[in-house]
């Protein structure tokens, strides 16, 4: 018999599977236009709950995505779903937040899926949040962050609802991977999350801190696109927005390649160039790193890394010579340059250049989080460096399946290739599992080396220097 579960706005009904109950769009808030989240309208009888919600992607991030990602049309787009082992219990939770550059991505992927975590005793919850313009866009005298804020009406669902799935909500983790680990960031420093959650996992994270004049700029050019007043957004079609999204997006993309003294000038910065993010408003959302050490969830513990080649792609080779004494120039050791290219040598001199790309987008400012924070609240760091069968690259997404431990799940031999290693997907998930029941991992913390992380590789080990080119960065004094 499908299990049915009494919630705060009525009654739903989910799915069986093997070992697995699947409770799926079930609305967490309505999404008010340019306004936040306004409350779930209750209803009668039961709801069912089998199939995915509405999603808030409305057109898929081009024509080929590293991670399969329906677009589902309807208008009800916030929407949680929970897969549980069972509603008896009170079993740890993890809340995953995806990703998609804050103006894409969608939960129903076939990657998010948390019969794996249900196996080994973890609850698990996929929210969906508003996105680019309407979830981003800077528009003054209406609530800004209304992606974020979704976020957070979606946690205040999970501690006011999850025990009916046999959830506890005294022991909840929120993850994410991209965007969704820049929002992990983002909520960790929020004002509005105070015990909503008790750990973290922040998966190369898109760390951003977008100010208001830089977000009205997008929006100034946003209804230009448009050719209306901004009093007149209220007007204008779903579609329309899109398309204009669309061109603000492809006009603020570089004609070429940034000269790679810009792009190390820039490497504490985090990710730059995005249209629509969380923007430092002071309420919702607080400038990094600062913030860190002093909000809500300064003593939070918290689970950090990336993947070792990120965002590698080929492009015009840049002179290693040239891009080590920009290192040293910036603060860095010879060993530290040393190690860092003698990684980056794996995939040849035509990837050198997105290599230090991804140290300044991902890698540099997660030691940045790091040393803002590793002195008051346990802090460890991981560093995936399994390549992929098929790009021969430890790239952006490529840790998601084995932390899920889905490697057989649709897309991810396109990606990973035949036969990735179990072994390697029953460590990296076994320590997600370990980190959301306990708090705890077994390797040493950031307080101790901050440089130091657990290597995912076939076999993982511990590396104490592992970060150590972007540690000599982050913490430089020039």
């Amino acid at each position: 018999m499908p299990p049915i579960v009494e919630i705060t706005s009525g009654r739903v009904r989910g799915g069986e599977r093997p070992g697995s109950l699947a409770f799926l769009g079930i609305p967490f808030a309505t999404p008010v236009r340019f306004q936040a989240p306004g409350p779930v309208q209750p209803w009668t009888g039961v709801r069912d709950a089998t199939a995915y919600g509405p999603t808030a992607q409305r057109r898929p991030f081009g024509d080929v995505t590293t991670i399969p990602e329906p677009s589902i049309a309807g208008e009800q787009t916030l929407n949680v779903n929970v897969f549980t082992p069972s509603v008896d219990g009170r079993l740890p939770v993890l809340v995953w937040i995806h990703g998609g550059g804050y103006f894409a991505g969608s939960p129903a992927s076939p990657w998010y899926d948390g019969r794996s975590f249900n196996r080994d005793g973890v609850v698990t919850v996929t929210l969906s949040y508003r996105l680019g313009f309407d979830g981003f866009g800077w528009i003054d005298g209406v609530p800004g962050n209304r992606g974020v804020l979704d976020q957070i009406a979606a946690l205040r669902w999970v501690r006011e609802n999850i025990a009916a799935f046999g959830g506890d909500p005294e022991r909840v983790t929120i993850a994410g991977q991209s965007a969704g680990g820049g929002s992990v960031l983002t909520l960790m420093s929020s004002p509005l999350t105070a015990g909503l959650f008790h750990g973290a996992i922040a998966q190369s994270s898109a760390l951003t801190d977008l100010r208001p004049d830089e977000a009205a700029t997008t929006t100034s050019q946003l209804v230009a696109a448009l050719g209306i007043n901004v009093d007149d957004l209220g007007a204008v079609t779903e579609d329309q927005i899109l398309d204009a999204q669309r061109e603000v997006q492809k006009a603020g993309m570089p004609a070429g390649p940034a000269p790679i003294a810009d792009i190390v000038a820039s490497m504490r910065d985090g990710v730059t160039g995005l249209a629509f993010a969380p923007v430092v408003d002071g309420e919702t959302v607080l400038s990094f790193p600062d913030a860190m050490s002093t909000g809500p969830h300064r003593a939070t513990p918290l689970l950090l890394g990336t993947t070792a080649d990120e965002f590698s792609f080929p492009s015009p080779p840049v002179d290693a010579a040239e891009v080590t004494e920009l290192l040293l120039a910036a603060g860095a050791s010879g060993t530290g340059i040393g190690r860092f290219l003698a990684g980056t040598a794996v995939l040849g001199p035509s990837f050198l250049r997105s290599a230090v790309l991804a140290l300044g987008m991902v890698r540099v400012p997660a030691m940045r989080i790091v040393g803002s924070r590793a002195a008051t609240a346990p802090t460890w760091t991981y560093d995936f460096r399994h390549r992929s069968g098929v790009s021969g690259a430890a790239v952006h997404c490529l840790e998601i399946p084995f932390v899920f431990d889905l490697l057989d799940a649709e897309g991810v031999t396109a990606v990973l290739g035949a036969e990735p290693p179990q072994r390697l997907a029953d460590e990296v998930h076994a320590d997600w599992v370990r980190f959301v029941t306990s708090g705890h991992l077994s390797w040493t913390d950031a307080a101790a080396e901050p440089a130091g992380a657990k290597v995912y590789a076939d076999p993982a080990a511990y590396d104490p220097d592992a970060y150590h080119l972007e540690w000599e960065l982050a913490t430089a004094e020039i």
